[in-house]
């Protein structure tokens, strides 16, 4: 909720309450009847606004079974189902609409044997899993243990095996802890109310199981009902002197409890921990590890996945290094979590009123005073799924969706900006827009071209008839064209005056970098849009979408999602290293989504984005000096967001800017000729010898992660 739609709720209030009657202004009251008339008013508004409080809360709840409902009916079969028969239908009928003609068996053999395979395969899964489940002669109570080992792939088996401690790994880890200079004390900070108790004691085991001795256990009971639950903290705290306990005299909820138990922590780094989650045997001695490789550092994070009841492994989370704006769209960091605890005491702790969310509002107002933070890319946390865990599905607390768009309102308001935030599709995260500071501010699109009048045609038509954003031009970089239908087209875009339009003849090769400087230098606009010629708009507030981001002094290069024709991605982020130098992220999935952790639907950071669509202010452009022209053909808007990085700078992927690219239309495949691929092998050593650090570490990306496909998968 932003500051204005506060000060709209405030008037309607304002006009609710009852006024004092104006004919009371002429009426002479002595001074006892005047404080009686006052204390009547004040009695009075304060049962209205107690009555707006009732109603309030009664809102609150509907919204909250609102979301639950619409998240059960998004998760269910049912809607899943239509959502993918839609999504084949719309395919099938646009295939059927293109002007290209095509033959009845090649579109069934298209669907049948290339895009249907996927759909084929699952229903042939579930058909075989059923039959089997029917004709089995002993009933099979657990499936949902079944479901969860089909979901524990062989790839996360076999790292879960990589990590597991021998004798000879823990023995070097004791060694190295020996000769570690500074030995911090981390605390644990766990809320507790009413947990499992199975679940809180192998919680409280894997503390005290830890290799790492230098620790201590800070519970707050947040007066849990249960009377075992109290058994089970005080059995321990017999055993371990370092566990520290403060019981609760009325129920807080987890913001209050959380701060009781940090008032308990006398280590220098408070851990976060919730009551029934398990941490890997070597966590506490990796954060320690940390500390005194970066004694200043502020915050550390980890790697995560899942463990279910019966102690199945699943949905590992391998994250990204520190991404400011990854956090803008989700709760990324989440577990494990060491915070400096001087720090974390002085920014206040928790606030109560974002609970389920109260970490994520956390986490958003230290990351906003203390930046050095560091991630340790390991599962050290392993999250349990149980019936009343939030981990268990993403619709257990609606409530906490409400509160994570309250903390990210004020997260944005606090940093100078009128933002608006909403769920996305499923609760998957959430979507942001940003007000615009000067809406008016001109806008240079550069497009480097060669003949295909038609593509470039189909280009700037589909700028000038669906972008509601009205101060640009177009200045067109034409390399070496020779057709007649080319030139015809660019005079009816001289003689037009709908938008402002420059162009400009280069004859020399073809250089791309060369082309995008040119384009610079011809240019008036504040900000720079680099678009490839055969690109089309299919989102209309596009370019306002990336002036809310270019706009933040803190963004340098950002980019969008590229669609091929059938809806599939093209683009959604750059990831270096991958296939050796750099490659698209998702190719080939789903334009909805989600791809790997709903990446594709939402904010995130890249270190790369392609430059067939990406927006840079011009001052940035400048001060990195532009487009690098040793990379003449490949790599060269890597290169160039690699030195926007370099100077500072972030990059970012907006997903809701969507345009459709076919690639490479203008100058065709890069390796087509000896000369071509000579070239080729010739960028691709410049760069890796340029940026092997990047190449080797992608900061954007986890080096548990392959970089032999586009889709995320786990390195074998």
């Amino acid at each position: 909720m932003t500051k204005t739609q506060v000060k709209e709720d405030l008037e309607k209030i304002d006009k609710i309450l009852p006024h004092q009657n104006n004919e009371a202004e002429h009426i002479v009251l002595n001074k006892g009847d005047e404080i009686k008339i006052e204390k009547e008013n004040i009695s009075i508004v304060n049962v209205e606004i107690s009555h707006l409080q009732n109603q309030l809360i009664k809102a609150y709840v509907s919204i909250d079974k609102l979301i639950l409902r619409i998240a059960e009916l998004e998760s269910s079969k049912f809607y899943k189902l239509k959502k993918l028969l839609s999504f084949y239908y719309k395919r099938l009928f646009k295939n059927f609409k293109t002007k290209e003609k095509k033959g009845f068996i090649s579109i069934f053999y298209n669907y049948i044997f290339k895009r249907g395979a996927k759909v084929t395969r699952i229903l042939l899964a579930k058909i075989l899993k059923h039959i089997y489940l029917l004709v089995e002669t002993k009933k099979v109570m657990i499936v949902e243990v079944f479901t969860a080992m089909l979901a524990n792939t062989a790839e996360y088996s076999e790292y879960l095996k990589r990590k597991q401690i021998n004798k000879s790994k823990r023995k070097y880890i004791i060694n190295n802890i020996l000769s570690f200079e500074y030995k911090p004390i981390l605390s644990i900070v766990m809320p507790v109310y009413d947990p499992p108790i199975d679940f809180f004691t192998q919680a409280l085991d894997s503390i005290t199981n830890q290799i790492y001795p230098y620790w201590e256990i800070c519970i707050a009971d947040d007066c849990s009902k249960d009377e075992e639950v109290i058994e089970v903290i005080e059995k321990y705290r017999q055993k371990y002197e370092n566990i520290k306990v403060v019981y609760r005299n009325e129920n807080g909820h987890i913001s209050r409890a959380s701060n009781s138990a940090l008032e308990l922590v006398k280590g220098s780094y408070t851990v976060l921990m919730d009551q029934d989650d398990i941490l890997r045997e070597d966590a506490l001695y990796e954060i320690a590890l940390a500390i005194n490789k970066n004694p200043s550092v502020d915050l550390i994070y980890s790697d995560e996945d899942k463990i279910d009841e019966n102690g199945i492994h699943s949905t590992p989370y391998f994250k990204p290094d520190w991404s400011p704006d990854n956090l803008l769209s989700r709760n990324y960091i989440n577990h494990i979590t060491a915070f400096k605890t001087s720090q974390l005491k002085a920014i206040g702790g928790w606030r109560v009123g974002f609970e389920g969310s109260q970490d994520y509002d956390l986490l958003l107002r230290y990351t906003e005073v203390y930046t050095n933070i560091h991630h340790i890319p390991e599962v050290l946390y392993h999250w349990k799924i149980h019936r009343e865990s939030a981990a268990s599905n993403e619709i257990a607390k609606p409530y906490a969706h409400r509160n994570a768009l309250l903390a990210l309102t004020e997260a944005m308001e606090r940093r100078g900006y009128e933002a608006n935030f909403d769920f996305l599709n499923g609760f998957r995260g959430f979507s942001m827009r940003l007000k615009i500071k000067n809406p008016t501010v001109l806008v240079s699109i550069i497009i480097p071209t060669k003949n295909q009048h038609s593509y470039l045609r189909k280009c700037i038509d589909s700028i000038v008839n669906l972008s509601t954003y009205v101060n640009y031009e177009i200045i067109l970089i034409d390399n070496k064209s020779d057709e007649k239908s080319f030139f015809n087209l660019v005079e009816l875009y001289k003689k037009q005056t709908r938008f402002a339009f420059k162009y400009v003849r280069d004859d020399k090769p073809f250089n791309f970098s060369r082309l995008m400087n040119l384009g610079r230098k011809h240019s008036e606009g504040e900000y720079l849009i680099l678009l490839n010629n055969d690109t089309e708009i299919i989102t209309p507030d596009w370019i306002e979408a990336y002036l809310e981001h270019c706009q933040r002094p803190e963004i340098g290069v950002a980019g969008c999602k590229l669609l091929f024709s059938d809806e599939t991605i093209q683009h959604a982020g750059v990831v270096i290293g991958l296939g050796g130098v750099a490659g698209h992220a998702l190719i080939r999935e789903s334009r909805y989504g989600p791809g790997y952790f709903n990446y594709i639907n939402l904010l995130s950071n890249y270190s790369a984005l392609t430059a067939a669509c990406i927006m840079v202010r011009k001052e940035v452009f400048d001060k990195v000096k532009g487009f690098s022209e040793e990379f003449a053909v490949e790599y060269n808007d890597v290169d160039f967001c690699l030195k926007v990085i370099e100077a500072g700078f972030r990059n970012i992927y907006i997903p809701h800017i969507e345009l459709f690219h076919h690639e490479s239309i203008t100058r065709g495949h890069p390796h087509s000729t000896d000369e071509s691929y000579k070239r080729h092998v010739f960028e691709v050593s410049s760069f890796r010898k340029k940026w092997m650090k990047y190449v080797e570490n992608d900061p954007c990306y986890n080096n548990n992660l392959t970089l032999n496909t586009e889709s995320f998968a786990i390195k074998i």
